[in-house]
């Protein structure tokens, strides 16, 4: 059968055109997978992976549906040829770690939603009031400030945060203003603690959790909740294990 080019619409670059042509139809078959999985360590397809996880939760803060042209342009990348492996290792931590389901609602556009299969993530005691929408970013930096040793340089949370697409000097379609939100709002509701580095210059911030994230969660929690993203042992990470046991 012979393939005509598809018009674009008014609001579709020719990049957009190209991915959203990357349908199933044109996913590798299973052993082309595996020769392309080959080509990559396990870490850098577990890195693949966490990205996603959490691209997907920013973007679902607000219910809009997830086009994979946007997966694949700013998540997957060159990393096409083992693209259902990722999908596929997302979705199970999807469903294990927040208990949300990836569902394609559109097969011919390729569109995604995630439904929800439980009241809230599994492990996790953060309230879920009208902050809901904002809960899967403070996660991620909550993980991520536990991760870097319970302290984490105001550059190194941006450069982590501009990884998922949040840029601090851009407004944000589902957070508004990202960088108001980080230092003022969550500092506001004690999830977070921003204290000057002395005798930096420029001046410098660190990043510690606030009185009412040592109540709410856990460091035990959230080291589950890395491990799952990552795909590894909680005992991966011995120094931030050790410290997660002692604090239960």
């Amino acid at each position: 059968m012979s393939q005509r080019k598809r018009s674009k619409g008014p609001g579709l670059s020719q990049g957009d055109d190209e991915d959203e042509d990357f349908n199933l139809s044109q996913t590798p078959a299973h052993s082309q997978v595996q020769r392309n999985l080959k080509r990559h360590s396990r870490d850098q397809v577990n890195q693949k992976v966490s990205e996603l996880v959490q691209f997907l939760l920013v973007k679902d803060q607000k219910k809009i549906p997830i086009k994979r042209a946007d997966i694949l342009k700013k998540v997957i990348r060159e990393y096409k040829g083992v693209y259902s492996e990722i999908i596929n290792q997302a979705g199970r931590t999807l469903q294990q770690v927040f208990g949300l389901q990836l569902v394609e609602i559109d097969t011919r556009h390729h569109i995604y939603i995630l439904i929800s299969n439980l009241p809230r993530v599994e492990g996790e005691n953060l309230r879920q009031d009208n902050q809901t929408a904002k809960l899967g970013l403070l996660i991620v930096i909550l993980s991520f400030i536990f991760m870097k040793g319970n302290s984490a340089k105001d550059g190194a949370v941006w450069e982590f945060l501009r990884r998922l697409q949040l840029q601090p000097g851009e407004r944000h379609e589902v957070f508004g203003d990202v960088k108001k939100l980080v230092t003022e709002e969550f500092v506001r509701q004690k999830y977070l603690e921003i204290t000057p580095i002395p005798l930096t210059d420029p001046p410098e911030f660190k990043y510690q959790w606030g009185p009412r994230a040592v109540k709410e969660t856990s460091k035990k929690d959230v080291l589950r909740f890395v491990a799952k993203i990552q795909g590894k042992d909680p005992r991966f990470w011995m120094s931030q294990y050790k410290e997660a046991e002692a604090s239960t």
